[in-house]
């Protein structure tokens, strides 16, 4: 079975890592993926979970809703199994969310309901069952819902105000919230706003030292001003984090390299190397490698 790291089905989708991890962590999703190898934990199902999930916040259902009625089918339909690829929105004019089971649709209370419309199912059938709400008709109201609206509008300058506005919110709900701390980081840095991307990542990881995002982007910072070994110190704590990021990997390899440490470097482009063996970084890493042998 084809399976993905957790940075290429965010990249895959076109969403951050950050949020991904957040859903992977709250359980709402679990990666199905065999064997132990973390780097490749993902199958087709689970880019099917993650589609829907998608598809159902594009039509204004708050993610808290949706990760409660998982919750509830997990529990009173356990034969369903993992029920995430099969939720819908209901047809009837509300943002019910219903699951479908077999030929029918259940509520998340295990009521049966009739959509005598509903075409029959396709295995790869995750469209919405009714056309997005107005523009603007959402009102989030908790830390994730806030976040999760930030995570929408952050990807293009155009509305990096409304996605740091949100991530404000949700940090003001939240304070604690590191991965709305690093988006909003994220978001200064584009700006060119260092300090004040500085402050945020620094905050993030005041509430989780071991926030990979915010150890990389917070050594991206320190390298850029020539602090080799404090951006040495992050880089290692993004690997403790996720010893199999790829992207982690790269920075170490190249700032031992800047360091003039070149056996440690080579350590890393070798382990770049087992997660991505092909493209011009892994030219660049299979030539170091041959130079040390």
């Amino acid at each position: 079975m084809t399976a993905y790291s957790l940075p290429d089905a965010a990249r895959f989708f076109g969403i951050s890592p950050a949020r991904l991890r957040y859903w992977e962590r709250s359980a709402l999703l679990r990666p199905s993926a065999p064997g132990d190898d973390e780097s490749a934990r993902f199958g087709f199902r689970d880019l099917v979970c993650i589609k829907t999930i998608l598809v159902l916040l594009e039509q204004g259902v708050p993610l808290r809703r949706i990760r409660r009625t998982v919750e509830q089918v997990r529990e009173r339909i356990p034969e369903l199994g993992e029920p995430v690829a099969q939720l819908r929105v209901w047809t009837d004019g509300s943002d019910r969310v219903v699951v479908r089971h077999g030929d029918a649709l259940y509520e998340a209370s295990g009521q049966m309901v009739i959509d005598f419309a509903l075409a029959p199912a396709r295995p790869d059938d995750v469209a919405p069952l009714r056309r997005p709400p107005p523009e603007g008709q959402l009102d989030p109201e908790t830390a994730l819902e806030w976040f999760e609206r930030g995570c929408r509008l952050d990807g293009r300058p155009e509305t990096f105000a409304e996605a740091a506005e949100a991530y404000e919110r949700a940090i003001a709900a939240d304070p604690e919230f590191a991965d709305a701390h690093c988006n909003l980081g994220a978001i200064h840095h584009q700006r060119d706003d260092r300090e004040a991307a500085r402050a945020c990542y620094e905050r993030a990881l005041r509430c989780d030292p071991t926030h990979v995002e915010s150890n990389l982007n917070l050594a991206a910072i320190l390298e850029e001003d020539e602090r080799l070994e404090a951006a040495l110190g992050h880089y290692k704590a993004a690997l403790r984090g996720d010893p199999l990021h790829t992207d982690a990997h790269l920075a170490t390899a190249l700032l031992y390299e800047k360091l003039g440490v070149r056996r440690r470097a080579r350590e890393h482009w070798r382990r770049y190397l087992q997660f991505a063996p092909a493209g011009a970084w892994a030219e660049v890493a299979k030539k170091r490698v041959e130079e040390g042998d």
